[in-house]
């Protein structure tokens, strides 16, 4: 029997842990998690708090001692992106994840681990099992439904913490703190489609999958493929022999991509030439990523369609509106280097009986330029016919680089590592955003564990980065105590 992650250390840590692999904790569908946190909370004897949207605080106790020390605020995200590989069986609402370590890693079994921000809430969680570390007040602040757009912060009421010094536990790069982040906001677009009742014959499905997708916000600046986009461009090559039945990619607003599908329906005189054009052009498009996308696979089979095809100006319109989008980069930052100042992510498709739907997430650490990409959008959309309908967003977190919180944990990393903190703004949503707009004069840093490829079933949590995120905390807790 292979090593499992409760034999690794810090131990409390990988126990809380291994207890949120075991529970289902979808975005939007937290209710088990949340049972499970209260439950903890009263077992231990501690108080505790939820509000209607499901996010929960527990206050723990100072150390003994501690008691006047200012309170700290622990706070994560108990839901995850919820992921897996097409050939892998697994009911998110009800199977556990399955951690596997992997040499100096812990990933998934061909799902989304979790990682993110299961290691951040599992390590606040194992401060109330833990006797020996020194601290003051404690509230452990967990919100829900973070993934979908930072909606469990944005319930947030006035009076459901006190303290004014917030460490957010849910970063992914070890040895950076993160300061600030950028806005954002997802945007649906609707395009009135028409289908047509005459017959078709011959409908073949075409898939695009394998492509190594990721965070909308950290990973898009990799140049990784959209599936979307890349299947649209094959089709539009084939100079409109055919009309599309069904169309569907991605799953999540703030994931790059990784798979699309469409049956499409031609004549069957036309059969093999849009099989072999479909071949050709993808190996053209795959030529461009270089080794970015070296696991892209196109798929071609033949098919039924359940519905009746679309026209073809219908199908020529939606497949100009997903080239015209615009996907990845839209600016870098003038004032930090490596900086994405403003990007846009085509996130989701899904085509309906009447309609098309598409989901795209725009993300900017200067509001006056995210009012500018989302006005392009809107008039993309509008050129085609389609109407843009604004479902949520967030503000962005400006930095405090003369925060006395930020020194301290500076001097702390340097004695815990040896080596100086790289400070970072990431080209992400953060809910110290959020919650830095609702509890003014709130103190933030934001730092965590090494965490590659979130959102992914490529997503893994470094094991030793998990020991020192772990000490870093504690030590830090231990300082702001001590005064």
């Amino acid at each position: 029997m292979g090593k499992s992650i409760l034999d690794l250390e810090p131990g409390i840590l990988w126990k809380r842990f291994k207890e949120l692999c075991d529970i289902p904790r979808c975005s939007g569908r937290e209710g088990k998690v949340v049972s499970y946190l209260t439950s903890l909370a009263k077992n231990a004897g501690l108080k505790y708090k939820w509000d209607k949207k499901g996010n929960v605080v527990i206050s723990v106790p100072a150390s003994p001692g501690f008691e006047k020390s200012p309170v700290v605020v622990l706070q994560s995200h108990v839901d995850m992106v919820c992921e897996k590989n097409s050939d892998k069986d697994h009911d998110f609402s009800k199977d556990p994840i399955e951690p596997v370590i992997n040499g100096e890693w812990v990933g998934a079994n061909g799902t989304s681990l979790g990682a993110d921000n299961g290691i951040g809430a599992a390590a606040a969680l194992a401060l109330i099992d833990s006797k020996e570390i020194k601290h003051g007040p404690l509230e452990l602040l967990f919100t829900v439904d973070e993934e979908t757009g930072l909606n469990g912060a944005a319930e947030l009421q006035p009076d459901f913490i006190k303290g004014k010094i917030l460490l957010n536990l849910d970063s992914e790069d070890e040895g950076k703190f993160v300061v600030g982040c950028a806005g954002g906001e997802k945007l649906q677009i609707n395009l009135p489609v028409q289908r047509q009742s005459a017959g078709c014959k011959t409908f073949i499905e075409v898939s695009v999958y394998g492509l190594k997708g990721g965070h909308s916000g950290m990973d898009i600046s990799t140049g990784r493929g959209n599936a979307n986009q890349i299947l649209a461009r094959i089709l539009l090559s084939l100079n409109n022999d055919f009309v599309i039945s069904e169309f569907e990619g991605g799953t999540k607003h703030n994931a790059i991509p990784r798979e699309s599908r469409a049956i499409i329906c031609t004549c069957p005189e036309d059969e093999e030439r849009i099989k072999t054009g479909m071949k050709k052009e993808f190996e053209s498009v795959l030529s461009e990523y270089g080794k970015i996308e070296t696991d892209a696979v196109l798929s071609i089979t033949d098919a039924n369609a359940e519905t009746e095809p679309l026209i073809k100006d219908s199908s020529k319109k939606l497949l100009n509106l997903i080239i015209a989008l615009p996907h990845g980069v839209f600016s870098m930052s003038h004032e930090i280097k490596d900086l994405v100042q403003t990007s846009d992510n085509l996130a989701i498709i899904r085509l309906l009986a009447d309609s098309a739907e598409i989901i795209t997430s725009v993300r900017s650490s200067v509001p006056t330029e995210l009012s500018c990409l989302v006005k392009k959008i809107e008039s993309v959309s509008d050129l085609a016919g389609a109407e843009t309908i604004h479902l949520s967003g967030y503000p962005a977190w400006t930095p405090n680089l003369d925060s006395g919180l930020l020194k301290i944990m500076q001097q702390i990393h340097k004695e815990v590592t040896g080596r100086e903190a790289e400070i970072f703004v990431i080209h992400a949503g953060l809910e110290c955003g959020i919650i830095g707009d609702k509890f003014s004069g709130m103190e933030m840093i934001s730092f965590g564990p090494e965490i590659q490829n979130p959102h992914s079933p490529d997503e893994r949590v470094h094991i030793e980065s998990v020991s020192r995120f772990w000490k870093l905390l504690t030590y830090t807790l231990n300082r702001l105590a001590s005064g």
